[in-house]
């Protein structure tokens, strides 16, 4: 394992983290909370630091979760949560990313990140996000102010945002970048769905800013793992099993094209993490963790060799030209274009 620190802060975190999103919602499978705790237990032992969670995964459960993998292992472990949803009164949501109603208020941020830290069993939380803003968060100047707040009081270490739930948001994450100062921009991006998660990086260097980025959807719903057949099939409570069969099969074309990133000494899974590992702007990765190989696999990426500028290029060609595959353009969510004279300032 890797570490790297977050810009500016004393925060450490693994280069591969652990999302529970995969073990907390049914999303990916069932898990008792025996299964979660012990692979989450064994992702520590492989150097796993960083363990993300959010108060609405399973209706608190993976923060829970963190409280009883770790319950006298607080300083062995970064705790990253995040706030946003009102799933008190609106419930965790239905599958398939329908969203419940968010509330930011100020009084209710400070409410859910009490909340947050009686289910963790702990006096803070090490990374804060506002999960899945939209652009009214990025300009309401008084939330920004409450996470400060929370910072001051020492119930909070670092701050950011998450962006999604699905892919796009590009001017949320932009405007959020220029306009605010905050550690950490949590977003989709891997080696085949590259925008807008490049030009959202990008923002950073072009504003100087000193925010660094989690990556999630690190395998594209575990295409890049390379395991998926054209007779693949996934449990109906799985959210796999609602995407289109044309997903399915236009990226098993792909990936084919992508075995040359396949080494005895690496496979196309830990190519994937290092090709976002090459930017020193990504702090860590949040790869689908649901199994003790897997697990293995994704927690030595880092030890594995560092794709080449040849590597790199071929891959950057290959996007280019979508593979030589003719589909359907990818359907965005949030603000994915605007005139120039429609850029918001904190004033507006």
């Amino acid at each position: 394992m890797i570490y790297r620190t977050y810009k500016n802060t004393d925060l450490t975190v693994s280069a591969v983290g652990f999302g529970l999103w995969t073990v907390s919602t049914g999303w990916w499978g069932n898990f008792s909370d025996n299964d979660a705790v012990r692979l989450m237990r064994e992702a520590a032992d492989y150097g796993i630091s960083l363990f993300d969670a959010a108060d609405t995964y399973g209706n608190g459960r993976s923060e829970e979760l963190i409280a009883k993998a770790f319950p006298n292992d607080r300083d062995r472990i970064v705790i990253a949560t995040k706030v946003g949803y009102d799933f008190v009164h609106f419930g965790e949501g239905r599958r398939g990313q329908r969203e419940i109603p968010q509330d930011f208020r100020p009084q209710s941020i400070k409410k859910a990140t009490d909340a947050a830290l009686t289910r963790l069993k702990t006096d803070r939380i090490d990374l804060l996000q506002l999960h899945n803003i939209r652009m009214e968060q990025v300009l309401d100047d008084s939330l920004w102010e409450t996470l400060e707040a929370l910072r001051a009081v020492g119930k909070i270490r670092e701050f950011g945002v998450a962006l999604g739930p699905a892919i796009g948001w590009l001017f949320e994450g932009v405007d959020a970048i220029r306009l605010r100062q905050f550690a950490s921009l949590q977003h989709i991006y891997n080696l085949l769905e590259q925008h807008p998660g490049r030009d959202i990086q990008a923002a950073a260097r072009e504003y100087n800013r000193d925010t660094m980025f989690l990556i999630r959807v690190t395998h594209s719903s575990g295409m890049l793992e390379g395991r998926y057949t054209a007779e693949t099939t996934f449990p109906p409570n799985d959210h796999r099993a609602h995407r289109p069969r044309s997903w399915l099969l236009n990226g098993i074309k792909k990936i084919e094209q992508l075995r040359f990133l396949e080494r005895p000494d690496r496979t196309i899974g830990q190519a994937a993490l290092q090709w976002l590992l090459a930017d020193p702007l990504v702090a860590s990765t949040l790869p689908n963790i649901y199994n003790s190989e897997q697990l293995r696999e994704f927690a030595s990426a880092p030890e594995t060799p560092p794709l080449t500028s040849e590597e790199m290029q071929r891959i950057a060609d290959l996007v280019a030209s979508n593979f030589g595959i003719v589909e359907d353009p990818p359907k965005y969510k949030g603000t994915m274009t605007r005139e120039p004279q429609d850029e918001p300032s904190k004033a507006a």
